[in-house]
């Protein structure tokens, strides 16, 4: 304890006396971008529509990258933990997250569900809705934008919302950068940065290399990524972009452990995986290009075409050793259409979407990690979704009172065709209309009160479709029982900005509170068999919920933000089999949805002063609540809630157009032991795995921008 606080002192005192060596103290108006960003950018591809924050009636949250400049960004955890409704468990300290919102995605045992991710506003979901984030480099990123609650009228499988990562791409001027990362366990993440800005084009390139030992046994991993954007423009009116990245990399998995294993020794690998040496080798690549022109008086009509082809490879390494070759090409459209309707604002949109991806799926014995010579499973298999949507947005009174409909019809289709037993063939078929309401009234220009209720749509994904013993037809090869997941969402909330003209003290303030009601029908939540994990359908469940996010200017370059979420997730009817020695059945109604806390807080309080035109010191201090976690369907298992300290301060020095930043800082201060993610019902009680004990990380960019 007393070398982490000596530390956070040793930072402080470090930003103070560094700027000397430079020159005089000068007074300069701090930067309101933390705040400013929140009224005046526009939400492109999130909310499929061009207004501010404040006319878009929804919760949602845009970051920009000089907002996470001076953090570790290992993982997407690092970047988004301070937005209300999102809950993240990290599994090992890297990019494997499960990534919840409100609830949704909370399932997921590896990879993100019921939540939309998106790149440059491409899908890195795949067409079953299952997402690995191996493609997304922090370094590359330019903003982030969240979109909470059900989107699912505009987005296939997206009841939980959107998160849209975007490149860099919007730079004024050519720039170099070499960054290098080191920390804790081994961790060292190297690249370089290339943005090339001319009259008509603009480039962006970035290469990384990450590796890191893990800071559990059996936790190692590598990540080659590179991303590209090109841009032009043919016209005035009318721009093109190519988007390209390709990622390879492997990620070790050192398991769950029951409770007994965890207080022995809770960074232990299983022993289970790591005799069968659990992991993921991946490689992926994917090439896009979309074209954009606007046309009419006032750009009063847009059109815009994206095309992508993706190639994946994927092996597995669990109880059986499996290959996966996925080849995929999509498309999306979209025509929106702005005029005046009766003398009051109005605008149209429709567009379409569709994903398909095919390839064939090996399955193997695994002798200590390796591929076997026994081919068991040989499967052809297809998964695609074609969705079409509109969305109609008008303005009861101008610029105060505006109604928003949408709707999507989605079709999801799985084909899988086992090349070795014609008898297990098997075709599932989903397909759904999701309508939605919303209203937004702005009580000023900067603050705005909105509500909407809609319906919501989530297929399974692949690997949740694979068949069990019991199923009514336990000789196919996808599940003929479990069913989409739908629920009817309701949400209320107002945000805004408050700002206080001419005070020394909170000169500008942004506060978000919602409130969201969603009653769910045939939620998918995993169970396991001897071992193996399958999926089955609960039969109600209601999610209730408040969201509370507060951004705040307290004086002069310093600032303070909070995010708070209460939720009360409970099963209204749930009885299911329980399947060892033999079969019985439980009820869980009434019971708490496992994985998810009841109260979820981030404070942090940080700040930012420019000593002169050359140099600016930064440091922020956060603390995360959150509240112990039930691990099964039968809450008969409850994590601890746990308490988080963490530290970041930096220097960052300009010389011209040189550029020297460092920065570095201490998480888990008091190196508290405690549960970081939920195995959720498991059948041998291996619940728990450690959240990452006490670390350091620092950061070192030389950066040059040419004139």
């Amino acid at each position: 304890m007393h070398k982490a606080l000596l530390l956070s002192g040793a930072w402080l005192f470090l930003i103070s006396v560094i700027p000397q060596a430079f020159g005089q103290e000068t007074e300069q108006e701090p930067s309101d971008t933390l705040l400013h960003y929140q009224i005046d950018d526009v939400i492109v591809t999130g909310t499929r529509t061009e207004k501010r924050i404040i006319d878009v009636p929804y919760s949602v949250e845009r970051i920009d990258n000089s907002q996470f400049r001076f953090d570790r960004r290992v993982s997407v955890s690092d970047v988004l933990g301070s937005v209300p409704g999102l809950f993240m468990q990290s599994r090992y300290g890297n990019h494997d997250v499960r990534i919840s919102i409100r609830g949704f995605g909370s399932r997921s045992n590896s990879g993100i569900r019921g939540v939309r991710i998106l790149l440059d506003g491409i899908p890195e979901s795949e067409p079953d809705g299952q997402t690995r984030i191996e493609a997304i480099d922090f370094n590359s990123i330019g903003s982030i934008e969240v979109v909470k609650g059900n989107s699912s009228s505009l987005y296939t499988n997206a009841p939980g919302g959107v998160i849209n990562f975007i490149n860099d791409i919007n730079f004024a001027k050519s720039h170099v950068v070499q960054f290098n990362d080191f920390g804790s366990f081994g961790l060292r993440k190297n690249g370089l940065k290339v943005g090339i800005r001319t009259e008509n084009y603009g480039f962006l390139t970035t290469y990384s290399y990450h590796q890191s030992k893990g800071f559990r046994s059996h936790s190692q991993d590598y990540w080659h990524i590179l991303n590209s954007v090109i841009e032009t423009t043919p016209g005035d009116d009318s721009f093109l972009r190519i988007y390209a990245y390709y990622v390879r990399g492997l990620i070790k998995l050192p398991g769950s452990l029951t409770l007994e294993q965890f207080d022995a020794d809770p960074l232990q690998a299983n022993s289970r995986d790591e005799g069968r040496d659990a992991k993921r080798i991946s490689e992926k690549g994917r090439l896009g290009i979309q074209f954009s022109t606007f046309w009419g008086e006032g750009r009063s009509n847009q059109l815009e075409l994206t095309g992508y082809g993706t190639i994946k490879y994927f092996e597995r390494a669990a109880r059986e050793y499996r290959i996966i070759n996925r080849n995929g090409i999509g498309f999306s459209g979209r025509y929106i259409h702005r005029s005046q309707l009766f003398g009051h604002d109005n605008e149209f949109s429709v567009g379409s979407d569709m994903f398909s991806q095919y390839g064939p799926i090996e399955n193997y014995d695994n002798p200590n990690g390796k591929k076997g010579d026994v081919l068991s499973l040989l499967t052809n298999e297809i998964i695609g979704n074609i969705g079409f949507y509109f969305q109609e947005s008008f303005s009861i009174i101008n610029d105060q009172l505006d109604v928003l409909f949408t709707g999507r019809y989605d079709k999801v289709v799985f084909d899988q065709v086992n090349q070795l037993f014609e008898a297990q063939n098997a075709v599932r078929r989903f397909e759904e209309f999701t309508p939605k309401g919303a209203l937004n009234f702005k009580f000023t220009p900067s603050i705005a009160l909105y509500t909407s209720y809609g319906v919501s749509f989530d297929s399974p994904a692949g690997n949740e479709l694979d068949n069990y013993p019991i199923s009514s037809m336990p000789t196919l090869l996808l599940n003929p029982d479990l069913q989409a997941q739908k629920s009817r969402n309701f949400e209320i909330g107002a945000k805004g900005n408050i700002i206080r003209a001419g005070s020394e003290f909170f000169r500008r303030s942004y506060i978000d509170v919602a409130f969201f009601n969603s009653i769910i029908e045939d939620e998918i939540v995993p169970f396991e068999i001897f071992g193996e994990v399958f999926f089955r359908n609960a039969a109600k469940t209601n999610r209730k919920g408040i969201e509370l996010g507060i951004t705040t200017e307290v004086i002069g370059g310093l600032k303070f933000k909070a995010a708070y979420t209460f939720s009360d997730f409970v099963y209204r009817e749930y009885a299911a089999a329980s399947i060892q020695a033999d079969t019985t059945i439980r009820d869980f109604s009434g019971n708490i949805v496992p994985s998810v806390p009841k109260h979820n807080a981030t404070l942090s309080i940080s700040y930012e002063h420019s000593f002169n035109e050359q140099v600016t010191g930064f440091v922020k201090e956060t603390y995360n609540h959150v509240s112990g976690m039930y691990a099964d369907d039968a809450n008969s298992a409850k994590t601890r809630g746990y308490n988080l300290l963490n530290t970041t301060a930096g220097v960052d020095v300009r010389f011209g157009g040189l550029n020297v930043l460092f920065s570095g800082g201490l998480n888990n201060l008091f190196d508290l032991l405690y549960v970081g993610f939920v195995n959720i019902n498991s059948s041998s009680d291996e619940f728990y795995e450690a959240g990452e004990p006490r670390h350091f990380f620092a950061s070192l960019k030389l950066g040059y921008t040419f004139e």
